[in-house]
């Protein structure tokens, strides 16, 4: 059964099934046959956001794939590919990396992109080799054509025949192929592809109204009321909504109109994804996303022209916070499921604080650009700042997948998650979350209570474990023998920002945090011991995880309830 369920998944994914990989060649290879793009009707301006340090490593021949750094200067970037097999080598074939090129800008930089355009056009321009799914050649394409200028400028002019041609081929292959994208990201980055594509090349205008009516589609199926994605990602939120105002802006340019189920769905995203956005700019880190970019956060809702912020309890399944300078933004909702178990972490009732532009308490982020250790290890409950038990984590990995060389889906998680707002007095504002995700393991449900002063200068916390009934009872007394009689252990952690310097304080009873500027805050706890750890930052485009610390508090069970209190307190 789970296994079948784990190939279901799989097929749900950009794990391509053996038989979409066998028809998407067969595609990619007859798409030679139609006519080529001819022209631009417009180029449009570049559309990402690259980082100049990247490019430099590129240019040194650093490259970060699977987890490993490889130093190859001089070698073909196809060839690193090739002899890299992995998700991050097949992700090359997006060309995001031109986005870290042009940023850096410069003849080298210009040479190295041209150099590499024009050997994938001669190894992979027939349609064979990786590379050929909906969703990377809808990317790949948009940064040709964002791109071009950088491409096709002085000596890249030579490429120009060879450019237009598999622009062609590529538009062909996307619209007989965006069918078959995954839902979610992957149908949108196909379909926004194609009508970006359509819209900027003279050859290509008649594919457009196909994915255009089935993006409306899209928009009013897979975005919810509130603007969420069922991977509860919010970096896809953050993709998403950059696609669909591409697309847009790309319509308008040609003096088309956007159809109205896509301007109701920017309406419902920008005002959710600015509500998963912290004071820094940041988006909250969980089930496999990353903080993104903070001016491309910006740039995605100023481009809307929406400044309101949803008021909602929950966004996509996240609580906040937010009083004075100070954000919290917790994990409040049952993990994804189906296609999302692939990426989901078990993160409930995790949360992540900053203090205007300074992020203090974080969770691990996705540890994917790593390789799969990493990618294992921040999927864990002891990656996010929330309570753990005795080494488990509150969602558990199916355990055959690893074995059969799967990805492995969160299958045993939580089945019920609470969260109530309360005010406690007009100086506190308070959340009340609970999940059952240790129940079927040691009977107990984890409740986490939080308060932010008015003025946002203390946050309040309690954690309580609890046996609520007869059967919860008796689990967590047969897990208290096989734990020996000593109690169960559990350990509530609260990861660091990379950039916070700690230290414990005031006799072992505090920790003193610093977290820039002149901002001094106080950790302190009651009902359990205190220490500082080492902890990582995952960040995306490093070429290492980021040392950093952690407070840790560890306690034990020896009854069927206990609680521990912690705060923060900004006093400076």
């Amino acid at each position: 059964m789970a296994g079948s369920l784990q190939q279901d998944l799989s097929r749900s994914t950009g794990s391509r099934s053996l038989g979409h990989r066998v028809m998407d060649g067969f595609h990619a290879r007859l798409a030679r046959f139609g006519r080529p793009a001819t022209a631009f009707v417009s180029t449009p301006e570049p559309t990402s956001f690259g980082d100049p340090a990247r490019g430099r490593q590129l240019l040194a021949g650093n490259h970060l794939i699977n987890g490993e750094v490889i130093t190859a200067p001089g070698v073909s970037l196809w060839e690193i590919a090739e002899n890299a097999p992995g998700r991050d080598a097949l992700l090359l074939h997006d060309f995001k990396w031109l986005d870290d090129l042009a940023a850096l800008g410069g003849p080298a930089a210009q040479g190295l992109a041209q150099t590499a355009l024009g050997e994938w056009i001669a190894r992979y321009g027939t349609g064979r080799g990786p590379g050929w799914t909906p969703d990377l050649t809808a990317r790949r394409m948009m940064r040709w054509i964002s791109h071009a200028v950088m491409l096709l400028g002085g000596e890249g002019s030579r490429l120009s025949p060879g450019f237009f041609r598999s622009l062609g081929q590529q538009g062909v292959f996307l619209s007989r192929r965006w069918k078959t994208a995954a839902s979610g990201r992957a149908r949108f980055e196909a379909l926004a592809g194609m009508i970006y594509a359509g819209m900027s090349l003279r050859g290509l205008e008649g594919r457009v109204d196909a994915a255009a009516a089935a993006l409306d589609r899209a928009c009013a199926a897979e975005i919810d009321g509130q603007g969420g994605l069922a991977s509860r990602n919010p970096e896809d939120m953050l993709e998403v909504l950059l696609l669909l105002t591409w697309a847009a802006d790309a319509l308008e340019e040609r003096g088309r109109s956007p159809s109205v189920e896509q301007v109701r769905a920017i309406a419902r995203i920008a005002p959710s994804l600015r509500a998963l956005r912290h004071g820094d700019g940041g988006l909250v880190r969980c089930h496999g996303g990353g903080r993104g970019a903070a001016e491309q956060v910006a740039q995605a809702l100023a481009r809307t022209g929406i400044v309101a912020t949803s008021d909602a309890t929950l966004v996509m399944g996240y609580a906040r916070l937010a009083a004075g300078s100070t954000t919290l933004i917790l994990d409040a909702a049952v993990p994804p499921r189906g296609a999302g178990a692939l990426s989901a972490h078990a993160s409930t009732l995790a949360f992540e604080m900053t203090s205007g532009r300074f992020p203090i308490v974080i969770n691990c982020g996705s540890g994917a650009s790593f390789g799969a250790e990493w990618r294992r290890a921040g999927r864990a409950t002891a990656s996010h700042s929330t309570l753990g038990i005795d080494g488990t984590s509150s969602s558990r990995l199916e355990p055959r997948a690893r074995r059969r060389g799967q990805e492995e889906a969160l299958l045993d998680v939580p089945t019920r998650v609470t969260v109530e707002a309360f005010d406690t007095s007009p100086h506190l504002r308070g959340l009340l979350l609970t999940h059952n995700g240790y129940d079927p393991t040691h009977g107990l449900t984890h409740a986490r209570q939080v308060q932010l002063r008015a003025d946002g200068r203390m946050l309040e916390g309690t954690d309580t474990l609890a046996a609520l009934e007869p059967g919860a009872r008796l689990r967590c007394d047969r897990a208290m023998t096989a734990a020996g009689g000593a109690g169960l252990a559990f350990t509530v952690r609260f990861h660091l920002a990379p950039e916070v310097e700690a230290q414990v304080d005031m006799g072992g009873t505090a920790v003193s945090l610093l977290p820039g500027g002149d901002e001094v805050w106080i950790f302190r706890a009651r009902g359990a011991r205190m220490a500082l750890a080492p902890s990582v930052a995952l960040e995306r485009g490093r070429l290492k995880p980021r040392a950093t610390r952690q407070i840790v508090l560890t306690g034990r069970l020896l009854d069927y309830a206990t609680e521990l209190d912690w705060s923060f307190t900004r006093v400076s």
